[in-house]
């Protein structure tokens, strides 16, 4: 019996575990049909769309949906079921025929190809949009556009946009206006069929504020810039200027000197402003070195805002104007002589060397620090602050300087009119093609036969090439020609001209002067301009055997 027991044991076992087994399987499949049933159900089940019914379905379906909401008390005009009761959709073949554009990606009404266009529909600016996708997308980013407007033909429309540039560090927005021919497709959708050069959609550009006196018409329309804002800051009362810290320079040995130079000892100053915690007082009249001048002098009583974004440096480090802080210490510091009994002078502390550190001033209690640069050069360097131990803790921000945005207007115009597809050719000549012992091979390398027998190797036939220079004779490049579309920076002297924007706002800058297109500015463009290039073909790197700085310095 003993034996009987213990052999009978597995055999139940075995039978237990087969049947909690079929009874997990069998839940399993009633889960897996029941899941089935209610997707069945689900899929195929349409419940009755009330904005493909009558005007009464629509009314209904609103006001049963919204029973307690402010939508029944709002006096408001708000688009409502009436507003679709003469719409062909309240019939069922148009109903059926509208669940397609329903479906995609922009709903449309029903379009009618014949009918004239309307440029304000979604289905053209989606349009432009897919079209400047595909063209542009590896040059610029597209940040907003406006509603496109009626071009001067019945299938043309205009549009604006704001992008930027992928090659450009900074956060700057331009503008570009375009006109497009656009054509019918499918699903009551739009194709661009041709698209116009940059800025040629003059109906969606911004005009500025029509003049009071009539003028005559400028032969191409320019919108001034809306973001530029170079005002002066200014310090509005006693109280908060001596609340102020001032770091105050006065004209050293680097006026006048290249304008390298003279931004590498502006950032000294900015940056020891930054370290002592102080708002540095700067001159925004620059002296040009004659190197830049057509007239080869230095020319006094340039401004700063001609050449740098002085926008970008207030938000970037505080700043006052010479001008005004002398004004403001001399008009406040006189108003405390008269009052009696009423407070102090405005406090300052004179610093007559450079050998003074910054570390050694940081903590200095007095409103102004007021560093002098009277001896010889080159001990009235500005830069003389930053060497030595403070050369460690004194950072230059460099962050703070950019180009001037009026300057870098032109250059995204000039860019845009080559549609941002081109490739950029460097030519240095002038006096180093002249110094042979220097660079000796410059001059051959660079002569107009070996720029063809080089650069044909390098860029593909008849692209944009865009040739930045310092090669004062242009028909120097016309060998060129034979094989690409060549653009040189004079080819677009009328975005500086006398009727251009640039030319209207830095002679606002300038009290209503003309101000000349000087040698900085066409250096500062030209490069730029090769900046943004798909290819680049540099003279030292590709043209010459020679070294950048002369024999030897390779």
């Amino acid at each position: 019996m003993e034996v009987s027991s213990r052999s009978s044991s597995p055999e139940i076992l075995v039978a237990g575990q087969q049947l909690v087994k079929l009874i997990h399987n069998l839940c399993f499949a009633i889960f897996i049909v029941s899941v089935l049933v209610v997707t069945v159900i689900a899929v195929t089940y349409q419940a009755p769309d009330p904005w493909f019914q009558s005007s009464r379905a629509i009314t209904k379906s609103l006001s049963d949906t919204l029973p307690n909401s402010t939508f029944a008390t709002d006096d408001s005009l708000l688009p409502t079921g009436e507003d679709f009761a003469s719409s062909p959709l309240s019939s069922p073949t148009a109903a059926s025929a509208s669940e397609s554009i329903y479906n995609s990606s922009v709903v449309f009404p029903i379009c009618d190809p014949s009918s004239p266009m309307n440029c304000s529909n979604p289905a053209v600016l989606a349009a432009i949009k897919r079209f400047n996708s595909k063209t542009f997308r590896k040059s610029i980013v597209f940040i907003s556009y406006d509603t496109p407007v009626p071009g001067p033909n019945p299938d043309e429309c205009d549009d604006a946009w704001r992008f930027r540039n992928r090659r450009e560090k900074s956060w700057r927005r331009y503008r570009d206006y375009r006109r497009f021919r656009l054509a019918p497709s499918d699903n009551c959708t739009f194709e661009v069929v041709r698209a116009g050069k940059f800025r040629s959609g003059i109906r969606a550009a911004r005009r500025p504020p029509r003049p009071r006196a009539a003028t005559a018409s400028p032969p191409f329309l320019q919108i001034p810039d809306p973001d530029i804002n170079d005002t002066i800051p200014t310090v509005e009362s006693e109280s908060e200027f001596r609340k102020g810290r001032y770091l105050y320079y006065t004209r050293g040995g680097d006026h006048c000197k290249s304008m390298n130079h003279y931004l590498w000892s502006f950032l000294c100053g900015l940056g020891e402003a930054k370290f002592l915690n102080r708002t540095f007082v700067m001159d925004l009249s620059v002296c040009l070195a004659g190197s830049y001048t057509s007239t080869g002098k230095d020319e006094e009583g340039k401004d700063f805002r001609f050449y740098f974004d002085f926008e970008h440096l207030k938000e970037s480090a505080p700043v006052v104007e010479e001008l005004d802080f002398l004004r403001d210490w001399k008009k406040w510091d006189r108003a405390t002589s008269k009052r009696q009994n009423s407070g102090s002078h405005i406090s300052f502390r004179k610093v007559p060397t450079y050998k003074v550190t910054p570390r050694q001033l940081r903590k200095d209690k007095n409103t102004i620090v007021w560093r002098q640069f009277d001896g010889p050069e080159p001990e009235n360097y500005w830069y003389r602050v930053c060497e030595g131990q403070a050369a460690k803790y004194i950072q230059r921000p460099w962050q703070a300087i950019w180009k001037s945005k009026r300057l870098m207007n032109i250059v995204s115009e000039i860019a845009g009119k080559m549609d941002w597809d081109y490739d950029a050719l460097h030519v240095v000549r002038g006096e180093k093609a002249g110094n042979k012992e220097l660079w000796p091979n410059l001059d051959s390398d660079t002569s107009p036969d070996s720029l063809v027998e080089k650069v044909t190797k390098l860029v593909r036939p008849w692209r944009n090439l865009y040739i930045a220079t310092n090669e004062p004779f242009h028909d120097y490049f016309d060998k060129l020609r034979s094989h690409y579309k060549v653009h040189l920076l004079e080819d677009y002297k009328e975005m500086w001209g006398n009727t251009s924007e640039w030319h209207n706002e830095t002679m606002a800058l300038n009290g209503g002067r003309p101000v000349e297109f000087d040698g900085y500015m066409r250096v500062a463009v030209d490069t730029e301009v090769l900046y943004r290039a798909k290819m680049q073909v540099e003279t030292f790197n590709n043209l010459t055997r020679d070294c950048k700085d002369g024999i030897n310095t390779c």
